[in-house]
């Protein structure tokens, strides 16, 4: 999931950059707050399973301060290997979130009479979000 959002930023910086005039500018929000409405689900999703994972872990921990064995510490030393790409996946959701919402910032600032609803548009511009790196 993580390679199809940094996929899909780079083809829509891409298109910002290349400074096309959107033909449909109200079906392109509309399509871009979608794609960002996938993504927020994506992530909520990602969030509970990297928090009960952590919780697990830490219930693993607790359980070998008490009760030290070699078969717990193995079974926290696998989880806690495991938690590690779930941060990092976890990480790579919210940016590509973050760099979605100043997209959908950057096309309501080009085109601000594109139709899409008041409670759509940020009130504020600014969230400032590093791009990814290739």
């Amino acid at each position: 999931m993580g390679n199809k959002l940094k996929l899909y930023i780079k083809n829509l910086h891409e298109f910002l950059d290349s400074g096309k005039i959107i033909d449909d500018p109200e079906a392109f929000k509309v399509e871009l707050l979608r794609e960002i409405q996938f993504w927020q689900h994506e992530r909520f999703i990602h969030l509970i399973v990297t928090f009960l994972f952590a919780i697990v872990t830490v219930a693993v921990l607790l359980v070998m301060v008490f009760y030290a064995s070699i078969p717990l510490f193995a079974l926290f030393v696998m989880l806690l290997v495991l938690l590690l790409p779930y941060i990092k996946h976890y990480y790579i959701l919210e940016n590509g979130v973050q760099t979605l919402y100043v997209m959908y910032e950057e096309v309501t600032r080009r085109y601000p009479k594109a139709g899409v609803p008041d409670v759509c548009v940020p009130t504020e511009y600014g969230v400032k979000v590093a791009p990814f790196k290739k």
